[in-house]
């Protein structure tokens, strides 16, 4: 029998009384011109029991009345009683309903899903693991009528139903509670209760009422920010997506994030992401909204359950295989730095054993950056790095960082890398774990390739290189020009585009700093001045640190060139690739390095840009300090001193710690929170970024990863422990020389601004030196 054949058995819904007229009438056209016979029924437990028990296998086809909303970008100011309104902008409320009738019909539509014979249905009820048919009717009928309606009101309000129950449905989920239940020697019943409770806790429950309250919010509360989105590679992404999972993994900023993502997302044609967040922020009213619009609140810590670890991995094959996309932060938590943390490979190994179960043929990784020109929590993220707790997050926290929005304006920068296959970057390497970090950290290095310098960053990263100084009008010039020249000999993405040339860029930039506080001027003298204010060093460097991965390459070249004046090597090449690859292993914590062969081409491209030709003569004793004088402009204190006199710091409380198995790493931080500030103040240490508990960390990660913090030691094994006091010992060394290096180059470039800033020659007479920081 085939379809057309088929008697016809349409499906409705309860509705209000103008939906029932509605319908009624389209009904009425539709039986009355049925070629076959045709019925409609009310969906109840009674009709659906009904229709399972027919014997002429009819065509089951559900229908709603829709009523299509408004344009949501129509203009008009945004007001928080507005964004928190309860009302469904597709289901008006009955008297709506009737207005718009009245006044706008064509916003009221029927629309048919896809129709099924009953005998179909009852194969893939039984495919999927028998359960009852009646309620499988039920939910494929609004699973049809969901997918109806998209094609008229777009993947916005693309939502997933059901979801609990067709995974405990499935014949792979009584199989798995049976394994879960003989492998930890546990009664049927407790596995059940126990996954079952997990799938509730996890599984966003979304509504489309609470996706529309979800985007209003989303706008009063980033009302602040002006989105400026970098569109080129939406096209590929919509074609992927056509087959495909897109997991999206944006930077983390700020608390802003998601909602900042998410109408760069549906402004191009991409549905909502399954935003997979932490327990931290489930918190009334933001957790009850954000769970019913798509967020996955997982716990932060799940240790030996087994059964939960599962019934995650379940969750997230059930959603790539239905081809829903999803996103989360790879750095796990906000970027306290202003710059990428080292990946989280955590729910990265879930994602890859969830595809690996599934029957999806690939799953795309999404790099995404985000930034900002001005960010509210900047402020708070660099006390906690002085050493401040955290506040925990609230409902009180919330009103007070939503008021906040409203009294700063900025640009939020997002822009799209290159996406990676999943399958491919597990079929690369046999080790599972060490492919699913090799993939964690290639999509930072995507990260990274797309996060675009702004003028906001570039105006601190002049002030950075000379904190304790104020400068001129003039000065400030002289040090952006060479800066603006490298970043174009570079060819560097800068953010919305903008034309650094254009001398009004950057005179904006330095007066939305001077607004927000973090720079300073004096006008009681002969001209005015600019200079960091007071406290102001790790805020500015956060935003400096948005385009600080640029930079990298270029600071360590300069490193290996004073190296080489301040002790000559027999073999400039050979010994100054080794001492590259030396600084690259200390940096590695806390930057995302490409592979030895494209690192050692950057840096022949660094050198190149710094001395066109520098490999002709290489025989000549001064090659290296012709070298560093012709650095235009010097970056390495700008970029590394901050970094490396952190590490100093912990390599030298490291020499003072006894060597044993434990180690008291918060004790160990206060102290060195209070060593650094003791540097600050006797002018021991040269950039107050250094006074950082961020950095303290990636150092002790770098220290751990030498075998010099918990030692494995019997207490009688001296010549064990002398050993690690002696490598403690060289690695505080090897921190001291890379200070004094970058030290001294600070040095150079101070004498470059001091030259510039002194009076102008008498005509007729050259200035003792003309150069440009």
């Amino acid at each position: 029998m085939t379809n057309s054949t088929r008697p016809r058995v349409y499906l409705t819904e309860a509705m209000t009384e103008t939906e029932s007229g509605v319908l009624h009438t389209w009904l009425g056209e539709q039986l009355s011109d049925a070629a076959v016979p045709a019925t409609a029924v009310t969906i109840t437990d009674q009709t659906l029991l009904d229709l399972t028990r027919r014997r002429d296998d009819p065509l089951l086809t559900p229908v709603r009345v829709v009523w299509l909303p408004r344009n949501p970008n129509e203009p008009g100011t945004i007001r928080l009683r507005e964004a928190m309104s309860p009302r469904d902008p597709l289901h008006p409320g009955r008297g709506a309903q009737r207005r718009l009738l009245r006044n706008d019909p064509t916003r009221c539509r029927v629309i048919e899903g896809e129709p099924a014979p009953l005998s179909d249905l009852e194969r893939r009820l039984a495919e999927s693991g028998g359960g009852s048919l009646p309620e499988f009717i039920r939910r494929q009928a609004a699973l049809a009528l969901e997918r109806a309606e998209r094609g008229l009101l777009g993947d916005q309000y693309k939502v997933s139903r059901f979801v609990v129950d067709e995974i405990t449905d499935s014949r792979r989920y009584r199989e798995g509670i049976r394994r879960l239940a003989a492998d930890h020697n546990t009664s049927l019943t407790e596995v059940d209760d126990h996954a079952r409770a997990s799938l509730h806790e996890l599984v966003a429950t979304q509504s489309r009422r609470a996706v529309a309250l979800w985007g209003r919010l989303g706008r009063y509360f980033s009302r602040a920010y002006r989105l400026d989105v970098d569109a080129a590679r939406f096209d590929e992404l919509r074609e992927l997506n056509r087959k495909h999972s897109l997991v999206f993994l944006p930077s983390h900023r700020s608390y802003l994030d998601p909602l900042v993502l998410r109408p760069a997302l549906l402004a191009n044609d991409l549905p909502l992401n399954h935003v997979m967040g932490g327990l931290n922020v489930n918190f009334w009213p933001i957790g009850p909204i954000g769970k019913r619009s798509g967020t996955v609140f997982i716990r932060r810590k799940f240790g030996d359950d087994e059964v939960y670890k599962w019934t995650l991995r379940e969750y997230m094959r059930y959603l790539i295989t239905k081809r829903f996309n999803l996103e989360w932060y790879i750095e796990g938590g906000r970027g306290r730095t202003g710059k990428l943390r080292p990946p989280r490979f955590g729910i990265l190994t879930y994602l890859a054993q969830a595809f690996q179960a599934s029957v999806a043929s690939d799953v795309y990784l999404v790099p995404v950056s985000l930034t900002y020109d001005q960010l509210y929590e900047v402020s708070a993220m660099a006390a906690e790095a002085h050493g401040e707790v955290k506040k925990k997050e609230g409902f009180w926290w919330m009103v007070g960082y939503v008021r906040a929005q409203g009294e700063r304006n900025g640009v939020a920068h997002v822009s799209i890398g290159r996406p990676l296959s999943l399958a491919q970057a597990l079929a690369q390497e046999p080790d599972q774990r060490l492919a699913i970090q090799k993939a964690a950290f290639e999509v930072c290095n995507r990260i990274n390739e797309v996060t675009p310098i702004t003028a906001s960053s570039l105006t601190l990263l002049a002030f950075l290189g000379v904190e304790d100084r104020a400068l001129t009008v003039h000065e400030l010039e002289e040090i952006f020009t060479p800066l603006i020249e490298y970043i174009l000999a570079r060819n560097l993405p800068m953010a919305g585009d903008v034309d650094l040339t254009n001398p009004r860029v950057i005179r904006k930039a330095v007066q939305t700093h001077l607004d927000s506080g973090v720079l300073k001027t004096f006008d009681q003298g002969d001209e005015p001045v600019y200079y960091l204010g007071s406290d102001q060093h790790l805020i500015a460097a956060f935003y400096r640190n948005n385009s600080i991965h640029f930079l990298v390459a270029r600071a360590i070249a300069e490193l290996v060139i004073q190296g080489a004046v301040d002790n000559p090597p027999d073999d400039l090449v050979t010994s100054g690739w080794e001492d590259a690859k030396r600084i690259r292993d200390v940096l590695k914590f806390e930057f995302f390095f490409p592979d030895k062969a494209t690192f050692e081409k950057q840096m022949r491209d660094e050198l190149a840009l710094i001395r066109p030709g520098w490999e002709k003569d290489l025989d000549d004793p001064l090659h290296a300090q012709k070298m560093l004088e012709s650095v235009r402009p010097y970056l390495a204190h700008r970029v590394l001193q901050p970094f490396l006199e952190a590490y100093a710091v912990v390599a030298d409380q490291l020499v003072q710690v006894p060597v044993s198995r434990t180690f008291d790493e918060k004790a160990f931080m206060t102290t060195c929170l209070g060593v650094a500030k003791q540097r600050r103040l006797r002018q021991q240490i040269a950039s107050s970024e250094s006074i950082s508990s961020e950095l303290f960390g990636t150092a002790l990660a770098l220290a751990r990863n030498r075998g010099l913090v918990e030692i494995d030691i019997d207490s009688g094994d001296s010549a064990h422990a002398e050993e690690v006091v002696t490598r403690r010992e060289e690695f505080a060394e090897e921190m001291r020389v890379l200070v004094s290096r970058v030290q001294r180059i600070r040095e150079l470039s101070h004498e470059r601004v001091t030259a510039l800033g002194a009076p102008p020659p008498p005509p007729g007479e050259a200035a003792s030196d003309g150069s440009r920081t």
